[in-house]
């Protein structure tokens, strides 16, 4: 039997290689279940890696992607291979962080969205970036992302 919501999803449910840059990555989604409700989905990853562009050596994150849904949602499987196909590829701590949040706005035109990209320290000093969409809708519970500040040895 044919499920007409997902049958267009190329990766759930399926062996996937992960891709080998973030533009050869395919971002997936499915409809809203719940279309119309004001609710926050929260996507955490902790063990972000992508590489110096300049130096080539690995650099560490911890993200959290929180958005509010229109009508479509992130297929949480495509997602990590998207993350993860930033393993080897050269950017900037800025322009990670700015480039999945710009991405998944561009696929699923979520209502509102913000990302913190919390950056283990490069040259012994972290670098935390954090973008979003606009205020977050009115009403909306919107918790604490829940990452400390990096406080080293101290």
């Amino acid at each position: 039997m044919t499920d007409t919501k997902t049958d267009t999803l190329t990766q759930l449910g399926q062996p996937s290689r992960l891709p080998g840059s973030p533009d050869e990555a395919v971002l997936e989604s499915v409809p809203n279940p719940q279309a119309g409700e004001t609710y926050l989905i929260r996507f955490t990853c902790p063990e972000f890696t992508c590489l110096c562009p300049i130096t080539g050596q690995p650099d560490f994150a911890h993200f959290v992607i929180d958005y509010v849904p229109a009508e479509r949602i992130v297929e949480s499987k495509s997602l990590k291979l998207y993350l993860s196909s930033f393993r080897n590829h050269g950017a900037f701590h800025e322009d990670c962080t700015l480039s999945i949040g710009k991405r998944i706005v561009a696929e699923i035109a979520p209502t509102w969205l913000r990302i913190g990209g919390y950056w283990y320290p490069r040259g012994g000093m972290p670098i935390d970036v954090f973008w979003q969409t606009g205020a977050p809708p009115e009403g909306l519970w919107l918790p604490d992302q829940g990452v400390a500040s990096y406080r080293g040895r101290g």
